[in-house]
């Protein structure tokens, strides 16, 4: 869980998102993230039994600065106003597949799987998938997985018009081929964070993803 005081900071920061105002808060981002890292390492001490994976991670692997990357980007806000838990086999930088979980006022919300891979790691997935796209249905129609994420997240972004290069447009399982992402996600409300039961409620959902993160992650570690 985190504490009320955590989230407003989050919305402190969203309305004061310069420097002099973080500046002059830093003993409150000091507590922020005391309190950010305990969450990490609560989500680490649930999750580490039921996925021995992540056995080897620390709470270091799993967060994120809240400096904002603003080289490429129009918004020069500094500062990010959520955060976000990152829980994969290959740590933060690696081509794994993992947990997610992102904590922000609006659209907070639990995920897993392998977001936006690189060519070479997309051609190894859609390889798995083309050869074993049973075993992925039967992960996706899966109890309780079916119950809390359904399917794979589908929008115009992440999903191709036309087959991929090398596939038929009849191939059984075309429409996952036609995916450039392979994530799903569940949203929640952000005062749920402040609940006592919130890490352990959240990681009963998200351990029904590691079929999946496994199926993934075959792929991405199998020699060809």
């Amino acid at each position: 869980m985190l504490s009320k005081n955590s989230l407003e900071f989050l919305d402190d920061l969203k309305a004061n998102n310069n420097r002099d105002w973080f500046l002059d808060n830093k003993k409150r981002y000091e507590a922020f993230k005391k309190d950010y890292h305990q969450l990490v390492s609560d989500f680490l001490s649930v999750m580490k039994p039921l996925d021995p994976s992540l056995e080897m991670l620390e709470v270091k692997n799993c967060t994120f600065r809240i400096n904002r990357d603003i080289r490429f980007s129009k918004d020069k806000s500094p500062y990010k106003d959520h955060i976000g838990v990152w829980l994969s086999s290959g740590a933060k930088g690696k081509n794994r597949s993992g947990y997610y979980v992102h904590i922000a006022r609006t659209g907070s919300f639990i995920a897993g799987g392998f977001y936006c891979p690189e060519a070479e790691d997309l051609k190894k997935v859609r390889k798995e998938i083309a050869f074993f796209y049973e075993d992925l249905e039967e992960i996706l129609n899966e109890k309780n997985f079916k119950k809390e994420f359904t399917d794979f997240d589908r929008n115009e972004i992440n999903l191709l018009k036309n087959p991929p290069r090398g596939y038929e447009k009849d191939h059984p399982a075309i429409e996952f081929l036609k995916l450039k992402s392979f994530e799903t996600s569940q949203k929640f409300d952000i005062e749920e964070v402040t609940q006592k039961d919130f890490v352990v409620k959240m990681s009963q959902k998200l351990i029904a993803l590691k079929p999946l993160n496994d199926f993934i992650n075959r792929a991405l570690t199998s020699e060809d």
